[in-house]
């Protein structure tokens, strides 16, 4: 743990624990949403001690980490387009590839409809 990693000192005296316990939340004083949002980044174990603690929060996702996906659906793959083709899409906002990715389903859906089959699009 870092040094000096809290900004409030131990309290030192019995009154001053007897200070701590009654701020503290619990069944006299429920939780305020202040403390409820520094809580939500932590983790909870039920026992096992630091190392528990320590694989906890080796498999808590950090901001802005992706997670597994269940069934990757899409493939990465590099095309080339008109300019003009992209300067509409991209003209739409954000979000246009997923945009883009639509607009291709369904050209294919109706393709395969017009050739008598039908195309199998997620």
């Amino acid at each position: 743990m870092e040094p000096n990693a809290t900004s409030t000192k131990f309290p030192s005296s019995p009154a001053e624990i007897e200070a701590a316990i009654a701020r503290a939340p619990g069944r006299d004083r429920p939780v305020t949403a202040k403390e409820e949002a520094a809580w939500a980044s932590g983790v909870r174990v039920n026992g096992g001690g630091y190392q528990a603690v320590k694989a906890a929060l080796a498999e808590k996702r950090k901001p802005g980490q992706r997670g597994p996906q269940l069934a990757p659906t899409k493939q990465l793959v590099s095309v080339r387009y008109s300019p003009e083709v992209l300067e509409f899409f991209r003209a739409t906002g954000a979000g246009w590839q997923s945009r883009m990715d639509e607009a291709l389903k369904q050209w294919v859906a109706m393709l395969g409809e017009a050739r008598g089959r039908t195309a199998e699009v997620a």
